[in-house]
């Protein structure tokens, strides 16, 4: 029988009030840097079809071949490419990567941010697609995670270089609970197009994540967040802070793989607010 310390923890991780993000008035849009004006935000269902699609399959495939091979990279690369022989035009498949590719592909981003960097993988999908945006990343880069070799901030750095990212990019070690809170706290002006959740995955952890995150999305921009097949938790901390609040339009992919969610802000505060305004 499970020890009472470890079901008593276990319970509290449970029933433990989720930190809520503390949104501000008056949020950047995507569309403030076309001064043309020429840009309409993408919905939910484009952005399903690009991440869905053949084209972000082959692009992370290519991509790969330009990265530092690993088991993990080739198994990725291999299945795809089974998936791809046995469905063909029918194969609708996606995850982390090919949503990357897609959110980046449709809104152009020139601000990420990134929480979980590990080997640089994600953030590569956003430097290949959009070479000048501005890349923060936080990591605790523990060594060998999920036991696979995790070599640090310069590793990434020489990835994004090996794929022709031409951009800066700001890559913070430690936890990203406190990490995060300081990075944001010094850069009060500092809003993002795509934002990258993949840390922590312990309900707590994540929400915090969220919460400290959320508020600095733009509104048009999309936040993605993985593994809501693999780690059940994962998906009601979504449901919670990001699916059921009217800021935003979501989608998710359950049907294979580790199971991701997708974002897109479409009001600065609450959607009846929202309207209200406009």
């Amino acid at each position: 029988m499970e020890p009472l310390t470890k079901r008593l923890k276990r319970s509290w991780e449970r029933l433990r009030p989720l930190p809520k993000p503390r949104y501000v008035e008056r949020t950047p849009r995507v569309s403030d840097a076309f001064q043309d004006g020429v840009y309409q935000n993408p919905n939910a269902m484009t952005l399903a079809a690009a991440a869905l699609s053949q084209e972000a399959i082959c692009f992370v495939e290519d991509l790969i071949d330009r990265m530092t091979p690993s088991g993990e990279l080739a198994g990725q690369q291999a299945w795809y490419r089974l998936a791809r022989a046995q469905f063909g035009k029918h194969l609708r498949f996606a995850d982390l990567t090919t949503t990357l590719w897609a959110a980046s592909t449709l809104i152009r981003p020139s601000a990420y941010l990134e929480i979980g960097v590990r080997r640089g993988r994600s953030a590569c999908v956003v430097g290949a697609t959009s070479p000048e945006c501005a890349i923060a990343g936080f990591d605790l880069w523990l060594e060998d995670y999920a036991g696979v070799p995790n070599p640090g901030p310069e590793f990434v750095r020489s990835e994004l270089e090996a794929i022709g990212y031409l951009g800066s990019v700001e890559l913070t070690s430690g936890d990203s609970r406190e990490t995060v809170p300081t990075y944001l706290a010094a850069h009060a002006d500092a809003f993002f197009d795509i934002i990258t959740v993949d840390g922590d995955h312990r309900a707590f952890g994540a929400a915090a994540d969220l919460a400290n995150v959320l508020p600095r999305l733009k509104v048009g921009g999309i936040l993605l967040f993985d593994d809501i097949v693999q780690t059940p938790a994962l998906r009601d901390v979504w449901e919670r802070l990001v699916k059921h609040d009217s800021r935003y339009v979501t989608w998710e992919y359950t049907d294979a793989g580790d199971g991701v969610a997708a974002a897109i802000r479409i009001g600065d505060g609450p959607m009846l607010d929202w309207r209200a305004e406009n």
